[in-house]
């Protein structure tokens, strides 16, 4: 599933291509029918992200909410207008071609026959994105989804000033009673952490997954969320999520990511990085959990 840091970089890269413009928007798969009918011919105002939320912004108070879940992702192509646009979501294509040769644009004539189950399809002058696969893809009032943003925790990546976020953060996760791994995952009391970010954090932090929230100090708290801020800020500008630091890559002359990204994430059996021990792998509410079983002892943190 997509975290937030792709959702936030897709809800830029709408903005960027489609802002201003009154858009064609249809459904060629039929599911989106009618709420394709309210949005066809308005104008696209802009798209934001609240975790793994999108909201796009349309004319005549209509906003379009899409969640991609485990299967959605947005393609994109077009004229010299969209260059650098290309899918996002899951599964991610990497290294997807983009509609140039050399920097010379190649003639854009209209979008190209709709392939597989598009849910939502929005065209403009100069290109078009497809939405296939998402869990929700609905038009809301604005009413309503300010609503569906209320019942979402705090978002690392929300603009503004990020200590109101913390102290929610802090307050949220610190009521709860149940283990903190679990409660990273809860978009209710944090939005936008998902199981990458989950283990990678909670490693960073030295913290023991089965610790309850109640039971984390507030300073170790406070020090997990600024850590995801800045980690999902770097996802957000690098397009891909990087949790090692310098010193504990093995190889600093190859490439980051993948292969020398995570620490724990899909490292099962593996040393650790840090001390050695072989990484863990179990599973906790039926998500996969990473963990170093030294790094992460009860009372290491």
């Amino acid at each position: 599933m997509p975290e937030g840091h792709s959702v936030h970089r897709l809800a830029r890269q709408l903005t960027d291509v489609f802002a201003g413009q009154h858009l064609r928007v249809s459904s060629p798969q039929g599911r989106f029918a009618a709420g394709a009918a309210l949005l066809d011919g308005r104008e696209f105002r802009a798209a934001t992200a609240h975790g793994k939320q999108l909201f796009a912004r349309f004319s005549g108070g209509h906003v379009l909410r899409v969640h991609l879940g485990l299967y959605g992702a947005f393609s994109f192509g077009g004229d010299e207008t969209f260059r650098g646009a290309s899918s996002i979501g899951a599964p991610r294509r990497i290294g997807e071609r983009e509609m140039y040769d050399g920097g010379t644009p190649v003639p854009y004539e209209g979008p190209p026959e709709p392939v597989g189950q598009v849910r939502a399809r929005l065209v403009s002058a100069h290109g078009w994105a497809d939405l296939r696969g998402a869990s929700a893809c609905e038009v809301l009032s604005v009413p309503e989804a300010a609503a569906v943003r209320a019942r979402l925790g705090p978002d690392p990546l929300a603009p503004g000033v990020p200590e109101a976020g913390r102290e929610e953060f802090i307050q949220r996760l610190g009521a709860t009673g149940t283990v903190i791994a679990t409660a990273l995952m809860n978009q209710a009391l944090v939005a936008g952490v998902g199981n990458i970010y989950r283990a990678e954090a909670l490693f960073r932090a030295g913290l023991d997954p089965w610790t309850r929230g109640r039971d984390v100090p507030r300073s170790a708290l406070g020090e997990l969320w600024d850590d995801l801020c800045a980690l999902m800020a770097d996802g957000v500008r690098e397009g891909h999520i990087i949790t090692t630091r310098p010193e504990h890559r093995a190889d600093r002359q190859a490439p980051v990511w993948p292969d020398h990204a995570y620490y724990t994430y899909q490292r099962q059996g593996l040393p650790c990085l840090v001390c050695g021990t072989p990484i863990g792998l179990t599973e906790l509410a039926t998500r996969k959990l990473y963990w170093c079983p030294g790094c992460q002892r009860p009372g290491a943190e």
